[in-house]
Formats: structure tokens, C-alpha cells, sequence
């Protein structure tokens, strides 16, 4: 049985109103490289990858969906208290025309999430180096955002989420190493 843990992952804490960094950190919330898409490419994926890294997908994918919420409650905390005007400055007019303060999947840049952000090859270690590729995109991205806000309580849990990517890399490398040993082994290529 699946149980969900009523907290987030990692303590979430916003000192200011910032509709604009929210803007960017809609690219983690809905965006090709972001959490969502990550959740569900590794959940995906698993159906079609040996029993030794079936649990590795499964982990990760569903840790995914802890950092979807955190996120989500990011975005939350920085356009609460925003004025429209705040939000149109931001960039968000059309977004708040459209759903007011609402979440919706979407990139920074406004387009909407789709299937078509989910990779998956059929082969393990394609889709693992598709995976690998996508936790280091989602790293790099969380550095930008970082490097774009001066609140020191939100650069916490932003720091704290690229270090899970880190994390998920290295571990879908050895997972790329533990297969590749194996086809050595059995000579499948």
C-alpha cells in the first residue's frame, strides 16, 4: 500500500511576494525538463526495464511528485499577495487572465504540458541516458533560478532540489553501468 506522508519533502519558506521568479519556476512545475515530466517519464519507463532498476524508476518517479508539491507550493508563496499589476510586470497577465492565481502545466513561457515532453525509447539504456540527461537539465535550470532571487529562504529548498537531481543522476548512471555489465555479460547489444 502507497502511503502519503501530509508534508513536503524538505521545508518550503518564501520571505517575499515575487511573482517573477514564480514565472520561472513554472518551468519546473509544467515544463519539458520539470517534475511533473520527470514523474512520469520514470514511471512510464519502468514497464519496459529489468527487474534490477524497476525500483529505482519507481522510487525516483514518485520522489518527482514530492517535488511537484514543492514547487507547486513555491509558486504558491510568491504570487499569493501579488496585485495584478505585480503579475502582469512579471509576465504572468496572460496566465492570470486565464486562471487567476491558479496552477496550470505549463512552461515559463506560457506552453501548455504535453505528453509529447515524456521519453520513452524501449530500450533501458537509452531511456536511462534520456533520464540521466533530463535530471541534469532540471539541475541546471534550478542553478538559473537560484541565481535569479536574493531570498535566501527560497534559495534553500531551490538549493535543496538541485541536489536531489545530482542525486538521481548519479544514481540512473550506475544503474546505465549495472546494465551494460549485464548485455557484456549475456553479449546482447
Amino acid at each position: 500500500m502507497w502511503i502519503y506522508e501530509k508534508k513536503l519533502q524538505y521545508p518550503v519558506r518564501v520571505s517575499k511576494c515575487d511573482p517573477r521568479v514564480a514565472k520561472y519556476l513554472i518551468e519546473q512545475y509544467g515544463g519539458a525538463d520539470g517534475e511533473l515530466s520527470a514523474a512520469l517519464r520514470y514511471l512510464n519507463q519502468r514497464y519496459s526495464i529489468p527487474d534490477k532498476v524497476v525500483g529505482l524508476l519507481n522510487d525516483i518517479g514518485t520522489e518527482e511528485f514530492a517535488h511537484l508539491e514543492m514547487i507547486a507550493t513555491m509558486i504558491y508563496k510568491l504570487t499569493k499577495d501579488a496585485t495584478v499589476d505585480q503579475m502582469e510586470a512579471a509576465g504572468l497577465g496572460a496566465h492570470y487572465t486565464i486562471h487567476d492565481k491558479a496552477l496550470y502545466y505549463t512552461n515559463a513561457e506560457g506552453v501548455p504540458w504535453t505528453a509529447a515532453f515524456i521519453q520513452a525509447k524501449g530500450d533501458p539504456i537509452a531511456d536511462l541516458y534520456e533520464d540521466i540527461a533530463a535530471e541534469e537539465k532540471a539541475r541546471a535550470t534550478y542553478q538559473w533560478i537560484i541565481d535569479q532571487t536574493d531570498d535566501v529562504d527560497l534559495q534553500d529548498a531551490l538549493k535543496f532540489l538541485r541536489e536531489r537531481e545530482v542525486i538521481h543522476s548519479l544514481r540512473f548512471r550506475e544503474a546505465v553501468e549495472i546494465l551494460k555489465a549485464e548485455r557484456e555479460q549475456k553479449k546482447v547489444f
